[in-house]
């Protein structure tokens, strides 16, 4: 029986030692900002987390932005590969980014159970407002031809008419 103890004990204490039960967060924050591309004429959120402990396969992580323009949260959900010490977050395309103003994004990573392993909340605040896109976007197509309805006749405008929100 005292064998059998000293056999089963380290391997209780070994399984036990395979859950997540506490201990640090799964994901760190290492970055958040908003991204403007001016060719293209749209901003979005960008949130960058880094894994500081495994995560199970088929862990999957949700994220909600504040919707600057108002109304519903954007939501973004993306599967987490064990292998990627890094999961990138972009929203999808929002309108109306102020300056100085800062916007909610909330971070939840879900097991494959669908229990919670972790949730997260932080600001994302910019530096400039939307109003430095244009309006429309420069380039279209894969080839990123200039944009017909912003170079007429092939000419650049004298003045780019730039974003506004529209609320």
């Amino acid at each position: 029986m005292r064998r059998m103890l000293t056999i089963l004990l380290p391997l209780a204490l070994l399984l036990t030692a395979c859950q997540r039960e506490t201990g640090p967060d799964p994901l760190k924050l290492t970055g958040k900002m908003f991204v403007f591309n001016y060719r293209l004429a749209y901003a979005t959120y960008l949130v960058t987390l880094e894994q500081t402990q495994p995560l199970p396969a088929g862990s999957i992580v949700k994220a909600e932005f504040e919707n600057p323009a108002g109304g519903a949260v954007l939501t973004l959900e993306r599967r987490i590969f064990p292998n990627l010490p890094r999961v990138v977050l972009e929203s999808p395309d929002i309108t109306c980014v102020k300056k100085d103003q800062p916007y909610k994004v909330t971070v939840s990573v879900i097991g494959p159970d669908g229990a919670q392993l972790q949730s997260l909340e932080t600001q994302v605040t910019s530096n400039v407002d939307q109003s430095i896109l244009p309006a429309k976007a420069l380039v279209v197509g894969p080839g990123y031809d200039r944009n017909p309805e912003v170079f007429k006749d092939g000419k650049a405008p004298e003045h780019f008419e730039t974003a506004t929100c529209p609320t």
